[in-house]
């Protein structure tokens, strides 16, 4: 096990706050990069040694003062590139760093197509305790189009896999709004979906952004998603079908099973931080890290020059900002409008008392047009609202800009 350093480099990413802390571990090694995606990934899975030896170098740099962590988090990339042992490893590692709640969330997001049965029972021996998987779709022409690497038979097998393997907290992630997509197709994936009851489900629109194949083809005059309006429907449709089928939404694009005759929780711990303000820190190239208050930073965007520095014994930052009150005004009404728990007016006039009044007037607005309710204390948007968040998001900016 990588020791503590006595004399640990200055880092802005360690936090102050008595809140638990949430730990990100940026895997972004992919077999093939999907045609949607924008996160850091690289191809050169030659160098998932050198990776897992930095990342515990880093660790012991960027870890300090003993914190209080209860989710840890694998994303990628594909993380279930990493060998079972290579998990426990980095697992191993943290546990010497930080103080793990008993009741630590720890997810490894995974790729149907790089999973078996042995695998999944490796990573479960690790520690994982919660497996989530990119299926995107069922539909074996759709998976094609998105550049996905596996079938969806491949996905129902991964599924079955990981019951057998001991996962009782799965999570399935889907995709929708791509072109020629239709409202019968989406409800096929949305039942398979729920025919394999898994504990959490996530729905995004495709987005296209950054350097992706599917940027380069709207360049070209390709259509590649859906108009707003099909994909409003799609939304509607989504939630009205989960809910029916006893999932509940908590945020836009997240459903959680209730727990049967238990205390269980089955909404993403981890996820639910960066909603809430919660301090996390990222680990691994292009991690971004948040002290909970007002310090935001993020590691190299590049494998070569993550490795590079922390072989110096040096942290691999590459910026850090500071967010002005007015940023943080914003994040806070956007991240807590998104969340079904909604957003706290009481704490908001407290912490922002300057600000209050200019979101006071848009908020008469958001009541004339219907797109929120409010139980004195909280306000919670309609999915009428959860569709128009972004404008309403731009109107706040305006007025206190």
């Amino acid at each position: 096990m990588v020791k503590a350093n006595h004399n640990p480099p200055v880092d802005e990413r360690n936090t102050g706050t008595c809140l638990p802390t949430g730990i990100y571990i940026h895997v972004p090694f992919c077999l093939r990069r999907c045609r949607y995606c924008d996160f850091f990934s690289t191809e050169k899975t030659d160098l998932i040694d050198g990776f897992v030896e930095a990342c515990t170098k880093e660790i012991a740099m960027a870890v300090v003062d003993s914190p209080d962590v209860d989710s840890i988090y694998f994303g990628g990339g594909t993380p279930s590139l990493l060998s079972p042992s290579r998990v426990a490893l980095l697992l191993d590692v943290l546990s010497g760093f930080v103080n793990l709640a008993p009741d630590t969330e720890i997810t490894l997001e995974a790729n149907p197509g790089t999973v078996d049965l042995n695998s999944l029972k490796g990573y479960r021996l690790a520690g994982v305790n919660r497996l989530n998987l990119g299926v995107q779709s069922f539909d074996d022409g759709v998976l094609d189009f998105l550049g996905r690497i596996h079938t969806g038979g491949a996905a129902m097998e991964a599924i079955d896999m990981a019951r057998r393997a001991g996962f009782d907290n799965l999570g399935i992630d889907l995709i929708y709004g791509m072109a020629g997509q239709t409202s019968g197709m989406w409800e096929a994936d949305l039942a398979k979906a729920v025919s394999a009851c898994p504990e959490h489900v996530s729905c995004y629109m495709l987005t296209v952004e950054g350097d992706t194949e599917f940027a380069a083809l709207e360049r070209q005059g390709r259509t590649v998603c859906l108009d707003d309006g099909q994909v409003a429907g799609l939304f509607l449709q989504t939630v009205v079908f989960l809910e029916n089928a006893g999932w509940r939404q908590y945020e836009i694009s997240n459903f959680a099973r209730p727990a049967s005759g238990s205390c269980r929780d089955f909404r993403s711990r981890h996820n639910s931080k960066y909603w809430s303000f919660h301090p996390y820190l990222g680990l691994g190239p292009s991690a971004h890290s948040f002290d909970g208050g007002r310090k935001r930073s993020w590691n190299h965007g590049s494998l070569e020059k993550y490795l590079a520095t922390v072989s110096r014994g040096r942290l691999p930052g590459q910026g850090r900002e500071v967010l002005t009150t007015e940023q943080r005004f914003l994040e806070r009404v956007y991240l807590g409008l998104r969340t079904c728990s909604g957003l706290d007016l009481i704490g908001l006039k407290h912490d922002f008392p300057d600000l209050f009044p200019a979101f006071s007037r848009a908020l008469d607005v958001i009541t004339r047009q219907d797109l929120a309710g409010q139980d004195g204390r909280y306000l919670r948007l309609n999915l009428k609202g959860m569709l128009r968040l972004d404008g309403i998001c731009r109107h706040v900016a305006d007025l206190i800009y």
